[in-house]
């Protein structure tokens, strides 16, 4: 189809179009355009990786626009959003207005209600619903990014309950799902209600194989001589062979640890195929990546892309990989090892993908399970860059005869797995029939299941009877904390109710909140446990069992000593304690070794902590409570100045994961001031102390200089040594004075007190103090708990 014959689209679309050099549509393309996607008609398009999914979507959303609507898409993850903002900012040369939110879950995001095209993730529509933003009305088009992950456990649910929302809020809405080729396309296309386009068709040709020996052997039954060199592994082959012919590879791993393995390996393979311009760019990119983090993986990270290698996974920070993927795409960076983030949609594809591990470690399964099609797929789907490449290869890797069979009859030849709904699970379901009914979705048990009977998963089962049971004891649950009140059938959210669904928590971690607090100020005596009900008295240990609480231990003291504790006093720790136990932290775990040191821990420091601390026979709930006080412990090093490299390697974590511990704690703590005022507790001072400080990374006396835009909690350390100890103090202070503590950097300097409100900020004609002397390596960032631990991967993390 030709882009002049597009109906329903903007005048200027056309020309726009023929600038970026299309003329025509892709099949899939023109498939979509006849079923209506620029007339407002729903569409379930299920097609390959670079096939044009995204020209489908702009399709949909500029023609809903051209008919004075308003256009939603929905995107997975954060860094999507990001660049699909960078996609869509071109439209704004024709007027459009493009609005991205990813993030602060209580806002309604008002200032989206003048934007044509809003980027959201799931989550952040989701809280937008249910903090009643007055513009999701006026929505008439919604599309949704990868919508297979409505099958992820975590994810999924929220996505599903979301698209049954918007359906229900806008009757007349025009839906649009994207994803990659997936087993049972026509499921989702009945569920919404949505024509189907369901193809495989490819811009450029994609072959999939299994490399064996010193061949490589393709679906259609051909082989290609690829061999392996003497003392050389399989994948350093094919990479080594792709750069013979001017090709890059993304290589796909179980584990963080592998991926930073692989590209140390890789590298070696890379460097002899570098040019001297290539080698100088990469310098210079390595040592942005440098000044990113201070930490052993940023040094790692960095000396990989020196030789045009990098790696790739979630413990990383944001500031890596986007250094890492812009690096890829600009073809300086050869080879990428990854785990299956970047199989998640992140625009980076390449000549060849190999999938060196398609097994990964399954808690559930007890040891490796096998990764599955849909995975694997996604994957191999980045093999292959129109414009780029004149074809792509995706390979696995074999090590016996037998085991090619195997990999092409479970991957090569075999389809994707069909998806399937993962509401009907308590975990989900419970946060999202609390915002149901808080929202005015559901006003009674039975308006509940109705509404629930929009959702994929009523659509997938003729179970009734399991998700009704299911529902009926998450009302239980929300009744017996206060959540909900259920009279005659009616369903009313309480006030708390309401605080907990704006401030998108799982009523699991509202309840272990506030029950901690309320402990805490009563005292520790009379105690409930999470789940609203008194908690159970700790099983009686045997005289000779190796450990005893110091709740224990104090047990016969005077029972008044802490019955009015001043809220003031709870400790940071014992509130990082209280919101790593919560079902929306990450916790640690605990690695060989670990639970001997956090036992000691926990004897130590158990009257900081708030609520009772269970019985050590109680193993699962025992040795949750130590991985929480892990985690809380990495917090409080994180607080009190603790270094970055430090942390890393104690806790054997990425500089990724630090600032997601982070940011996940701030959000928490922020609830935990508003359930705070909201259950009339006396603890808001303690918890936003504590909060700012967990922001920062810094001690209480940082607070305040912290808090200005472009300090941080290194340049507060050093103005503090240099005598400036608040933003007051900064807004009057001697300019000679902050240039030395700021280490002679005019700029930063000028920025700083403009930011801190000075009078006159300009650095021009001032000189560094002379007398002023400001020395990091002081006990800011040391810890009194000796030698850092071992380092461990952290695989258990979330993401990978």
């Amino acid at each position: 189809m030709d882009v002049a014959d597009l109906p329903g689209v903007p005048d200027w679309l056309p020309d726009h179009l023929r600038d970026d050099g299309i003329e025509e549509l892709y099949p899939p393309q023109a498939e979509a355009v006849e079923a209506g996607v620029t007339e407002g008609e729903n569409l379930v398009a299920s097609i390959p990786t670079a096939s044009g999914k995204t020209l489908i979507a702009e399709l949909a959303m500029l023609s809903s626009v051209a008919r004075g609507g308003k256009a939603l898409y929905i995107v997975p993850l954060r860094a999507l959003a990001s660049e699909k903002q960078a996609d869509f900012e071109e439209f704004e040369q024709y007027g459009l207005d493009i609005g991205v939110s990813t993030g602060n879950y209580e806002s309604e995001g008002g200032w989206l209600a003048d934007k044509d095209i809003v980027v959201a993730t799931s989550e952040k529509v989701d809280s937008l619903v249910r903090n009643d933003a007055p513009w999701i009305e006026d929505l008439t088009c919604v599309v949704t990014d990868e919508v297979h992950l409505v099958d992820d456990g975590e994810r999924g649910p929220t996505l599903e309950v979301t698209l049954a929302k918007l359906r229900r809020l806008n009757p007349d809405l025009q839906t649009v799902a994207l994803s990659a080729t997936i087993g049972n396309a026509e499921a989702l296309a009945t569920w919404l209600d949505a024509g189907l386009v369901d193809s495989d068709w490819r811009p450029i040709d994609l072959q999939k194989g299994v490399h064996y020996g010193q061949a490589l052997h393709l679906e259609d039954g051909s082989q290609q001589r690829l061999s392996v060199h003497n003392n050389e592994k399989q994948t350093a082959a094919i990479v080594r062979d792709t750069l013979e012919d001017d090709g890059s590879t993304l290589v796909f791993v179980n584990s963080r640890r592998n991926a930073e393995a692989a590209a140390g390996r890789l590298a070696n393979t890379v460097r002899p195929h570098l040019t001297a311009e290539e080698r100088g760019r990469l310098a210079d990119i390595a040592e942005e990546i440098r000044d990113v983090s201070d930490t052993e993986t940023s040094d790692d990270l960095a000396d990989a892309v020196a030789d045009g290698a990098a790696f790739h996974h979630a413990g990383l920070s944001r500031g890596h990989r986007e250094l890492v993927e812009d690096a890829f795409r600009d073809r300086l960076v050869k080879v990428v090892c990854a785990t299956p983030t970047l199989a998640a949609g992140v625009n980076t594809p390449s000549r060849r993908v190999v999938v060196r591990d398609w097994r990964r470690y399954d808690g559930s399964a007890g040891g490796m399970a096998p990764l599955s099609v849909l995975e694997v797929h996604q994957m191999m789907g980045r093999a292959g860059r129109p414009g780029l490449d004149p074809y792509g290869e995706a390979v696995l890797i074999a090590s016996s005869h037998d085991e090619v069979d195997e990999l092409f009859e479970r991957y090569v030849w075999a389809d994707p797995e069909p998806v399937r709904s993962k509401l009907a699970a308590e975990p989900a379901l419970r946060t999202h029939i609390l915002a149901t009914v808080a929202s005015g979705f559901a006003r009674s048990r039975a308006g509940l299941l109705e509404f629930l009977e929009q959702t994929l998963y009523a659509s997938q089962t003729d179970e009734g009877g399991q998700l009704e049971r299911v529902v009926d004891d998450v009302l239980t649950y929300l009744q017996r904390n206060d959540f909900l009140e259920i009279e005659a059938g009616e369903l009313d959210a309480t006030s708390l109710g309401h605080t907990v669904s704006r401030l998108y928590l799982d009523p699991m971690s509202a309840a272990e909140i506030v029950d901690g607090l309320r402990d805490w100020e009563r005292g520790a005596s009379d105690s409930t446990s999470a789940s609203g009900s008194p908690a159970d008295a700790p099983a009686e240990p045997p005289a000779d069992s190796g450990f005893t609480t110091a709740s224990e231990l104090v047990e016969d003291a005077d029972e008044s000593d802490g019955a009015d504790r001043d809220p003031d006093d709870i400790s940071a720790l014992g509130l990082y304690h209280l919101v790593s136990r919560t079902p929306d932290m990450y916790q640690l775990y605990l690695r060989s070794g670990d639970r001997e040191e956090y036992e000691m821990e926990l004897f130590e420091r158990e009257q900081e902590l708030l609520g009772p601390t269970p019985s050590e026979f109680e193993e699962g709930r025992f040795e949750d409570w130590l991985s929480a006080l892990k985690t809380a412990r990495l917090l409080e090093d994180w607080a009190t100045e603790v270094d970055e490299a430090t942390i890393t390697e104690r806790y054997g974590v990425g500089p990724g994961d630090i600032r997601g511990k982070v940011e996940t704690a701030q959000w928490l703590l922020g609830a935990a001031e508003s359930l705070a005022s909201e259950v009339d507790l006396d603890a808001a001072r303690a918890i936003s102390e504590a909060r700012i400080r967990v922001e920062h990374g810094v001690r209480e006396e940082l607070v305040d200089l912290a808090g200005v835009r472009g300090v941080g909690r290194k340049r507060a350390r050093r103005l503090f040594q240099a005598g400036i100890t608040d933003r007051a103090e900064l807004r009057d202070a001697d300019k000679a004075v902050v240039l030395a503590a700021l280490r002679g950097r005019r700029k930063t300097a000028e920025n700083v007190l403009e930011n801190a409100g000075h009078r006159d900020p300009s650095m021009e004609g001032v000189e560094p103090a002379p007398d002023v002397s400001v020395d990091l390596d002081d006990e800011a960032d040391t810890d009194s708990n000796g030698d850092a631990a071992a380092n461990d991967d952290q695989s258990s993390l979330g993401d990978f």
